[in-house]
């Protein structure tokens, strides 16, 4: 996951804030799962970037194990609604995206373990 201010030059979130805010996004992702796979969204890789506005707009780009995934249509709405639980943010827009094609390779070790794929 790729997390950066829009603005390099002259973000208005300081590292820290920016260091702190990117921990709470990982653990909301973390509470989001994909119900046909007992792992979050975060350690199977679906999260692709996050970019966080000077205004605190938070926009995600995620995709899904698969396109014909049931969920599809729901998902973003979880992601959504989990980021929007922080507090500080002005808005989120989660956009779905499926290039690149999403592969077990992004999984985490942790998730692998989860689904005995070692």
């Amino acid at each position: 996951m790729e997390l950066a201010p829009e603005t390099e030059a002259a973000s208005a979130l300081s590292p820290e804030e920016l260091e702190t805010l990117t921990e709470r996004l990982i653990e909301q992702f973390k509470s989001v799962f994909d119900p046909e796979i007992p792992v979050d969204i975060y350690e199977l890789g679906l999260i692709y970037k996050v970019d966080v506005s000077d205004d605190r707009d938070v926009v995600v780009d995620m995709t899904l194990t698969a396109p014909a995934c049931p969920v599809a249509g729901e998902m973003p709405g979880w992601v959504h609604d989990a980021v929007m639980k922080i507090d500080g943010l002005r808005s989120c827009t989660v956009n779905l995206v499926f290039d690149p094609p999403w592969e077990s390779s992004r999984m985490s070790d942790e998730a692998k373990l989860q689904l005995n794929m070692f």
